[in-house]
C-alpha cells in the first residue's frame, strides 16, 4: 500500500449473516465428509432464503451425510431458533440437489498411484494436478499480532464480540445478523487513528436506538478497539438507518462464496476471485490461497520483509504453478528475486504437497466459515497456514 495519507476500510459480518449461514452449511457438510472420508471430493453450494435452505453441487464420497439434518443443526447453532427471527432451523425446508464430480475434472486431479490412507509419495505429488486454473493471493504484515491489516483484524474482532455478547446474554435483545466496518487513517504507512467505526446489528423490535448505541459502545467497541485509536473526530455509527429488525435469510438471500473479501484481507490486497467454503482441498481456490498465506506469513515472520504479498497461479491438471510473484511494497530487506528463490526452496506449491504440508484432509473448515480464514489465532489448534514454523530457516538462508 502507499505510504501517503489515506483512509482504508474493511468489513466483516457475523455468523448470522445470510451469506455466512450458507458458507457454514457448505463447510459443515465438507467437514462431515472429511471426518469419515479424507479423500472425498466436495464442491458444495448453499442458498438460504425465507424458510428455505437449498444445497447443490458435486460430491463424490464413500460416506453418507444427512445433509438436511446437518443444515438444520447449523442454523439452530447460529441462533435462528424462532420464527420471529425470520428463519428457524426447525421449520425451514431443506432441498438437496447433489451430483457426482465431473469425470473431466477428476481426470486432471486424480492420482492413479494414490492409495487411501497411505503416505503420499513424491510420484503421487508430481502426478496430482490442480483442480482448476486460476490465481490466488496470500498476504501478511507486521501491523497486528495476527499478521493481518488492522482494518480487517478489527472488523473481525468486533463481529466476534457482537456475537459473543448476544450469546452470553449481556445484550439480550440482539439477534444473529450483523455487520461491522472499520475505517483506519494511515499516515506514512502507519495506522494513526480510527476514522469511522460502523456496527449494524439485528435486534428485537422494542429495543430503542439509544439503548442499542449505548450497549454496543460499552460492550462491543470499547473492549475491542484500542483507545489510542479513538479521538474526538472518530465517527461511531450504530444502526445508522435507525432500525434493523428484519434480518437473516428473510431479509436477504444468502449464498456460499459471496463474502470472499471478508474471508481474506478485507480488500487490502488483490483477490483472485475464487471462494473457499464448500470446497475440498484439491480445489486450489482454497488450498493455493492457504499456501500463499502460509508462505507470506513466514516471510514476514523471518524478518526479511515487513509486508509480503504472493500471487500463485495454476493450470488445471498441472501440478507445478504456472507463475509465482512477490511484492513487499518497498519493505523487503532482500530482493524480490531472492525472496522468490527462498519461496521455491522452502515451500512446495504443488497441490498434493500443499494438502500434505498443511494437513488439509481433516475437518477444520466450518470454524473458518465466519470471521475470516486468515489471522485466526483464536482457533485451537492453530490452522496449518497460520504457523510460522519455517521462518527461522528462511532467515538463515536469507
Amino acid at each position: 500500500m502507499s505510504v501517503e495519507k489515506f483512509i482504508f476500510s474493511s468489513e466483516s459480518v457475523t455468523e448470522g449473516h445470510p451469506d455466512k449461514i450458507a458458507d457454514q452449511i457448505s463447510d459443515g457438510i465438507l467437514d462431515a465428509i472429511l471426518k469419515d472420508d479424507p479423500y472425498g471430493r466436495v464442491a458444495c453450494e448453499t442458498l438460504c432464503t425465507t424458510g428455505l435452505v437449498m444445497v447443490a453441487g458435486e460430491i463424490t464420497t464413500k460416506t453418507y451425510v444427512d445433509i438436511p439434518k446437518l443444515a438444520r443443526e447449523i442454523v439452530k447453532e447460529i441462533g435462528y431458533t424462532r420464527a420471529k427471527y425470520g428463519f428457524d432451523g426447525e421449520t425451514c425446508s431443506v432441498i438437496t440437489a447433489i451430483d457426482e464430480q465431473s469425470s473431466d475434472i477428476a481426470l486432471g486431479v486424480d492420482n492413479a498411484l494414490e492409495v487411501r490412507n497411505q503416505t503420499v509419495t513424491e510420484a503421487d505429488i508430481a502426478k496430482t494436478g490442480a483442480g482448476d486454473q486460476g490465481m490466488m493471493f496470500g498476504y501478511a504484515c507486521k501491523e497486528t499480532e495476527e499478521y493481518m491489516p488492522l482494518p480487517i483484524a478489527l472488523a473481525h474482532k468486533l463481529a466476534r464480540q457482537l456475537t459473543k455478547v448476544r450469546r452470553d446474554g449481556r445484550v439480550t435483545y440482539l439477534r444473529p445478523d450483523g455487520k461491522t466496518q472499520v475505517s483506519i487513517q494511515y499516515d506514512g504507512g502507519r495506522a494513526v487513528r480510527a476514522d469511522t467505526i460502523l456496527i449494524a446489528t439485528q435486534h428485537h423490535p422494542e429495543a430503542t436506538l439509544k439503548e442499542i448505541h449505548e450497549n454496543i459502545l460499552e460492550y462491543v467497541i470499547k473492549p475491542i478497539v484500542p483507545p489510542e485509536l479513538i479521538d474526538a473526530k472518530t465517527r461511531i455509527l450504530v444502526n445508522p438507518t435507525g432500525r434493523f429488525v428484519k434480518g437473516g435469510p428473510m431479509a436477504d438471500t444468502g449464498l456460499t462464496g459471496r463474502k470472499i473479501i471478508v474471508d481474506t484481507y478485507g480488500g487490502w490486497v488483490p483477490h483472485g476471485g475464487g471462494a473457499f467454503s464448500g470446497k475440498d482441498p484439491t480445489k486450489v481456490d482454497r488450498s493455493g490461497a492457504y499456501m500463499a498465506r502460509y508462505a507470506a506469513k513466514n516471510i514476514v515472520a523471518s524478518g526479511i520483509a515487513d509486508q509480503c504479498q504472493i500471487q500463485v497461479a495454476y493450470a488445471i491438471g498441472v501440478a507445478e504453478p504456472v507463475s509465482l510473484a512477490v511484492d513487499t511494497f518497498g519493505t523487503g530487506k532482500v530482493s524480490h528475486e531472492k525472496i522468490t528463490e527462498l519461496l521455491r526452496k522452502h515451500f512446495d506449491f504443488r497441490p498434493a504437497a500443499i494438502i500434505r504440508d498443511l494437513d488439509l484432509r481433516k475437518p477444520q473448515y466450518r470454524a473458518l466459515a465466519a470471521y475470516g480464514h486468515f489471522g485466526r489465532i483464536d482457533i485451537t489448534p492453530l490452522p496449518g497456514w497460520e504457523k510460522t514454523d519455517r521462518a527461522e530457516a528462511i532467515k538463515k538462508d536469507a
